[in-house]
């Protein structure tokens, strides 16, 4: 029997014996294109008839015929086997796991990191020794629980000479009382010290949040020093 394709017009030949006459599905080797042919109607036997015998023609010398290129063969579309279906659904099923575990290493990595600098100061607290890992990554620990605030320095002439007045607050930004302790005021040239004195700040214990405001001032301070840095001074200060 002959096939058509309804999409591309493509005809194959086809045997019609594996054409039931409810049909089946087939698809197009040229163009992919699937249809439902249906099989051949059932052809009634013809009745027995005579016929006259022909007379014979003379011999004559014909050529060949021709042998044509046989036609493709439509693909016929089968069902696939279970067993080959549930192989590929486990496939996609563990891809899909594996990605979500990718997903929720990478989200426990993102916790932990925020966690870390969101709790830093407690952690250099409980660890002294982290606040140089913490340094190394750029990431300011405060071990001592005392913060620097609104520190300011002026330049000013009293009586006809120079004044240096450096101000600022001192606030605890832990979660316990803190001794405060002496605080140290060092000028520099070009990052060398020229000068440093002590001097303390107006509270000596601070609780939790609060803070205390310092003030020193400098008569006559050496000339060329241009930074002004202050810093918890040593205990041996």
């Amino acid at each position: 029997m002959i096939l058509t394709c309804p999409q591309c017009d493509t005809s194959y030949e086809a045997d019609a014996a594996k054409f039931p006459a409810e049909g089946r599905k087939v698809r197009c080797a040229k163009c992919g294109h699937v249809w439902h042919q249906r099989g051949p109607e059932p052809v009634a036997e013809p009745e027995p008839f005579a016929f006259e015998e022909p007379e014979p023609e003379p011999a004559r010398t014909t050529r060949a015929p021709a042998v044509p290129w046989p036609e493709p063969r439509p693909a016929v579309e089968e069902e696939e086997p279970a067993p080959r279906r549930a192989a590929r659904e486990r496939g996609w099923l563990g891809r899909i796991g594996i990605g979500l575990g990718w997903v929720a290493l990478i989200g426990v990595i993102l916790v932990i990191g925020y966690s870390v600098t969101m709790w830093r100061q407690q952690i250099a607290g409980l660890w002294p020794q982290s606040s140089t890992l913490f340094a190394r990554v750029g990431m300011k620990v405060n071990t001592s629980g005392l913060d620097l605030a609104d520190v300011r320095h002026l330049s000013q002439t009293e009586d006809g000479q120079p004044v240096l007045v450096i101000s600022g607050r001192l606030v605890n930004v832990g979660d316990r009382p803190r001794a405060v302790p002496r605080l140290t005021a060092t000028l520099s040239d070009a990052g060398k010290p020229v000068y440093g004195w002590s001097f303390a700040a107006s509270k000596k214990l601070l609780a939790p949040g609060q803070s205390a405001s310092f003030r020193t001032r400098l008569s006559n301070p050496p000339a060329g020093s241009h930074r002004v840095e202050i810093r918890f001074a040593d205990s041996a200060e």
